[in-house]
């Protein structure tokens, strides 16, 4: 399983790169393995400020429907287009062209809440 070193996570299987300000986020390699083949990614939250915890979209694929949760609070600044016809990048390159919105973060400091690689993959092989 991968589980870059680079990263944050949190416990709803998102991954998070900040570069300053703006955090890139999309699922975790064991999230897409457990939802199976992703056939369609909504998110309709583009220029919203949302808070940690709340709903930026949903995920779905053969198996379920996932929420999506923002992982940081912030506004909501791009989306990845290539998606939107290419749903499956999701399970092919979780931590590239997979990656599912940017956010402008309210406060930095959240970042510290979030799960440490070797925290996150204590929390999935428990």
């Amino acid at each position: 399983m991968n589980i870059p070193s680079n990263l944050k996570y949190t416990e709803d299987h998102e991954w998070v790169s900040a570069d300053g300000d703006v955090a890139t986020v999309g699922v975790t390699d064991f999230a897409q393995g457990e939802l199976g083949d992703v056939v369609f990614i909504e998110i309709e939250t583009e220029g919203e400020t949302l808070d940690k915890g709340e709903t930026f979209g949903s995920v779905e694929a053969v198996k379920t429907v996932s929420d999506l949760f923002m992982p940081v609070g912030g506004e909501v600044v791009e989306l990845n287009e290539k998606l939107a016809d290419k749903p499956e990048l999701v399970n092919k390159d979780a931590y590239g062209d997979g990656w599912m919105i940017k956010i402008k973060m309210n406060n930095l400091a959240e970042l510290e809440d979030l799960l440490s690689p070797e925290a996150y993959k204590e929390m999935i092989e428990a």
